[in-house]
């Protein structure tokens, strides 16, 4: 039974290969009635009282195909299709547009940036493919007229805004890009292959009675984005990526949930790592859960740590990252911590920070922010925002501000979504690069200076999330999964648990002081306003002279009264 599905699931690929390539042509058939469409809206809609000075179309066809596994069995499989349409108009001039913050109307401004979820049908068909775009097209006419309008009257009746810079850049934005349909053949997924893998890498978690959850998932996708203008752009790419992802949860006597998780990205399926790989390190995280069950609770704690370049990575992202996205600069409800910051030292002079969403690799692994235009339809830039320790720029999308009217790349956004300035790859680098063993002296020493017995080595982080506002305490919290104490006496490493970390990022960043020689890549998705998007942070290991830790939250339930079934006995 099992050689005929195998049988009937090649011959289901040679099919869908085959269909695929006949859509080859068809699918760029899109642009031009894009194109056409958008031109026939914009003749009408110039006659309006209140006409757009600029509209946009986005189309993201996307395929996918996912698989999931609990404890050696498989509990989902499946593939989908879809065409995400995403339609954007500007009423007013780029000096003052309906997008212009309304200030005091926080629910507006989250409504507003609520998901349109508009399907256009995966099939050929101009007519209806037409027909959803006339009712998109009106739909966001009407909604933006109706802001310009609530933009003016909030314009007229409040004080003169804090960035008076224009709603929309000025841009060289006829731009024509295209590139060729991806051969099926080459993007091809075996779900029945991973359906196997991924049943033996869960299994092995059923080897520790105590894990109480255990899963495997890989997600493939490809697809092919479309972006128009009414300023000339005329935009096609292609996007793929194929992410495996293993974790799971033991649960301590004192109720403390402890989960760890294993994370893989590559471009292609048969890039993620080999079975044996998977396989020992899966073993290895079972055997960590369990130490991590019977390891002391941390109490909160201040003084010397080093963050691993995985650690690192996630750190940068969460507390700066944020942080230098262009449209925080301008809005008046957030902290914009480093605006006023240009030019002025916020690293040490070794240590420089650059995004670049054209890097496809770093050190053979592939990178999930890579992409080549963003969705505003801007080239992607490499953009140095901290340079020898000074800050020298933002992240910028279409939304100018003070002293910074252009675009660098960064207006990117999920399908569905408007685009608002993004993350892509983080890279850290540094002139003066240490060993490991030379930053753990460093802790040791700066432990001894400070009178403190002891320091923290945080080996991996799950993630965090952090706060931008300026009504509420601007902070960060960190999540690790992995932390060690250091012993000054020389003491070997102890595994403890039950940790967060937490702070301020002015204050934090003034205490980090080297960084080592041992660069780690973290891929992942970012969620904010404009949705999930991928990013990637590349990192060495980095010292802090003082860090803030904060107890964890954890459940006041016990572990589970009835032994798991199918445990697999040692």
């Amino acid at each position: 039974m099992h050689k005929k599905l195998k049988f009937m699931f090649v011959i289901f690929i040679s099919l869908f290969a085959a269909a695929s390539s006949s859509l080859l042509t068809a699918q760029d058939k899109l642009l031009d009635l894009l194109t056409d469409e958008m031109n026939r809206e914009m003749s009408v809609l110039k006659s309006q009282e209140n006409p757009p000075y600029y509209m946009c179309y986005r189309v993201d066809d996307v395929r996918r195909a996912s698989v999931n596994a609990s404890f050696g069995n498989i509990t989902n499989s499946d593939e989908s299709h879809k065409r995400y349409l995403t339609a954007m108009l500007r009423v007013g001039s780029n000096t003052l547009d309906n997008t212009h913050e309304i200030r005091g109307d926080q629910f507006g401004e989250i409504f507003g940036r609520m998901p349109q979820n508009n399907l256009l049908p995966i099939e050929d068909d101009e007519d209806a493919i037409r027909q959803l775009i006339w009712s998109v097209t009106n739909d966001e006419y009407r909604t933006a007229a109706d802001k310009f309008a609530k933009v003016k009257a909030n314009v007229a009746v409040k004080v003169t805004a804090e960035d008076t810079s224009a709603d929309f850049s000025v841009e060289n934005a006829k731009v024509e890009y295209y590139e060729k349909p991806l051969n099926p053949r080459d993007y091809t997924f075996d779900r029945i292959l991973w359906e196997d893998k991924l049943k033996k890498y869960s299994k092995i978690l059923l080897k520790e009675k105590d894990i109480y959850r255990g899963d495997a998932s890989v997600n493939f996708s490809v697809e092919r984005k479309y972006f128009i203008s009414t300023e000339g752009a005329q935009i096609v790419q292609n996007r793929f990526g194929v992410r495996l992802y293993v974790s799971a949860t033991i649960k301590a006597n004192d109720g403390m949930e402890l989960p760890l998780y294993l994370s893989y990205f590559a471009y292609k399926p048969e890039n993620l790592p080999k079975d044996e790989q998977v396989i020992k390190e899966v073993t290895e995280m079972v055997a960590k859960l369990k130490a991590m069950q019977n390891a002391p609770v941390v109490d909160p704690y201040t003084g010397p740590a080093i963050l691993s370049g995985k650690a690192a990575g996630v750190f940068f992202h969460e507390i700066f990252g944020h942080r230098i996205e262009g449209h925080r600069q301008k809005s008046e409800d957030e902290g914009q911590t480093f605006k006023k910051k240009v030019g002025e030292m916020v690293l040490p002079p070794a240590m420089s920070i650059i995004f670049d969403p054209l890097v496809k690799s770093m050190n053979d692994v592939d990178l999930n922010g890579f992409y080549v235009y963003d969705d505003e339809g801007m080239k992607g830039m490499k953009v140095a925002v901290i340079e020898n320790g000074i800050l020298k720029n933002f992240l910028m999308s279409r939304s100018p501000i003070d002293k910074f009217p252009k675009s660098n790349g960064h207006g990117r956004a999920q399908s569905g979504y408007k685009p608002v300035c993004r993350q892509s790859n983080l890279i850290l680098e540094t002139t003066t690069p240490l060993t490991r063993e030379h930053l753990r002296q460093k802790l040791i020493d700066e432990c001894k200076a400070q009178g403190i017995p002891y320091g923290y080595l945080f080996d991996d982080i799950t993630g965090g999330f952090t706060i931008t506002g300026r009504t509420i305490p601007n902070s960060f919290n960190v999540m690790p999964t992995e932390v060690h104490r250091i012993y000054v006496d020389g003491r070997p490493d102890e595994l403890v648990r039950g940790v967060d970390l937490v702070g301020t990022p002015l204050a934090m960043f003034s205490q980090i002081a080297d960084a080592g020689n041992d660069f780690e890549v973290f891929n992942g998705t970012c969620g904010a306003e404009s949705g999930g998007v991928p990013v990637s942070a590349s990192s060495p290991s980095i010292f802090v002279k003082r860090i803030e830790m904060q107890k964890k939250s954890k459940s006041q339930d016990r572990p589970p009264i009835l032994p798991r079934p199918g445990s697999i006995p040692e």
